[in-house]
């Protein structure tokens, strides 16, 4: 059975859950609100069903509830963001809005998050940045899932690459996010929690071998997308996130689910460009015309479309949550 919530419920459930753990209120709204945008955009592996295991880490100690991140300018382009062992949506919210101060100047930013925690919703900061104006890509490294190609021990993570950029008229930016694998990690613990199985192609056991059995999926490592393609995207991401930040590879870090264990002090890459800094450019003109020409052709859409049709859905029908779920953030946030 489920239960409906509305958005503004979820995020006050959350917010109190995490705040009756430990967090602060800088940490706790923020992280509310990314996994409610996730619940809201219908990836609930993103969404309330993270809220139990943030409220355990902060109990245990693994993320600090009352971390109050740092922005460093190394360059005039570059700035690091230091997590400090906090949730990741609060860094990365100060960080873009540090950098949308600067990018006047400079036309261009780096940023580098370190000592961070679970992304969240890739798309998300990068979608804030096209709103913004920016052209954004974004990519993160994870705790380990994905074995290299030939292999069967997992070094990579699960490494999402997100993009946005802005768009004419006033419409939504266009969003592309994705994962190196077929499937994000937090699918096969939804699947643990629900008791469904994976989908065929997902996941290989600890044999190596193909498996529906979350249990199994979970043992086992992720499939990469495209083969030896998707592992070599991944181990990118991990050099980029990690041996350039000075952050944990995905192998050294602990678990994003479990209230125990090592912290998983990831990175975080995200490059901005102000297509306005370019002299003559057309931008959005020009995305316009590839838009038109992809729409122009039967069957096909743009990627994000399903994200914001649910988002619509959500804002006005609210969002629904297993009971268990339900249950376990009102016991957490002693409502």
């Amino acid at each position: 059975m489920s239960r409906p919530v509305t958005l503004e419920g979820l995020e006050a459930l959350l917010v109190a859950a995490l705040q009756q753990s430990g967090a602060s209120d800088h940490q706790a709204l923020p992280t509310a609100k990314a996994l409610t945008l996730a619940e809201a955009d219908g990836i609930p592996s993103h969404g309330a069903a993270r809220g139990p295991a943030y409220a355990g880490q902060i109990r245990a100690g693994r993320v600090d509830g009352a971390a109050k991140p740092e922005v460093r300018r190394l360059r005039s382009a570059l700035m690091m963001v230091d997590v400090a062992g906090g949730f990741s949506p609060p860094a990365l919210h100060q960080g873009l809005e540090a950098a949308l101060e600067w990018l006047p100047e400079t036309g261009s930013m780096t940023l580098l998050f370190e000592n961070a925690h679970h992304f969240g919703v890739a798309g998300h900061p990068v979608e804030r940045a096209a709103e913004n104006g920016m052209v954004a890509l974004a990519f993160a490294n994870t705790p380990a899932a994905v074995a290299p190609w030939g292999g069967q021990k997992a070094l990579f993570g699960t490494n999402p690459i997100a993009f946005a950029c802005p768009r004419a008229n006033g419409r939504p930016p266009l969003v592309i996010d994705s994962s190196t694998t077929v499937a994000a990690r937090g699918k096969v613990v939804l699947a643990q929690k629900t008791g469904t199985a994976l989908r065929e192609g997902w996941a290989l056991g600890p044999d190596g071998q193909p498996t529906t059995d979350p249990d199994q999926g979970a043992a086992g490592t992720m499939m990469p997308i495209g083969g030896a393609k998707g592992a070599a995207f991944g181990l990118m991401i991990e050099i980029l996130c990690a041996a350039l930040i000075g952050a944990q590879f995905g192998y050294e870090g602990g678990s994003f689910f479990e209230a125990n264990g090592k912290q998983p002090r990831v990175g975080h890459v995200l490059f901005l460009i102000d297509p306005a800094a370019i002299p003559g450019s057309a931008f959005t003109e020009r995305v316009e015309e590839m838009v038109a020409a992809i729409l122009a052709q039967d069957g096909t859409r743009l990627p994000g479309d399903r994200r914001l049709q649910n988002r619509r859905h959500a804002l006005t029908e609210g969002v629904t949550l297993p009971d268990p779920l339900f249950d376990q953030l009102k016991e957490l946030a002693n409502t």
